[in-house]
C-alpha cells in the first residue's frame, strides 16, 4: 500500500525541521519508519537552515566557477528565439 498523502506531507516538514533528507517510500510501512526516525532527530535551528538554504541559492547563482553556466554573452535573443551567439566551426571534412 502506497504512502497516504498525509504522511509524505508529514515527511516533507519534519525533513525540513530537522535540516535532513529522507528516501521517498513506497510503502505506508516505510514512511512510518522515516516518520519515527526524523522524529528521533534533534531540531535544526530554524534561522540556520534558512540561511544555509539562502546561502547555497545564492552560490548557485553566483559562483564563477561554475563551467556549465550559460552567461549573457553566449546568447542572442530571448525566448524560443534564442540562439547561441557563437557557433563552434565545425572541423571535420565532409566526405561527399
Amino acid at each position: 500500500m502506497k504512502p497516504t498523502p498525509k504522511q509524505l506531507a508529514y515527511l516533507r516538514g519534519l525533513a525540513d525541521k530537522t535540516g535532513t533528507t529522507f528516501a521517498s517510500p513506497a510503502t505506508g510501512a516505510q514512511a512510518s519508519a522515516e516518520i519515527k526516525r526524523l522524529q528521533a532527530q534533534p531540531r535544526s535551528l530554524t534561522h540556520d537552515a534558512r540561511r544555509e538554504r539562502r546561502d547555497v541559492q545564492h552560490d548557485l547563482v553566483t559562483r564563477p566557477d561554475d563551467a556549465t553556466a550559460i552567461r549573457a554573452h553566449q546568447v542572442r535573443g530571448y525566448g524560443s528565439s534564442a540562439r547561441w551567439a557563437h557557433r563552434p566551426i565545425d572541423n571535420q571534412e565532409s566526405t561527399s
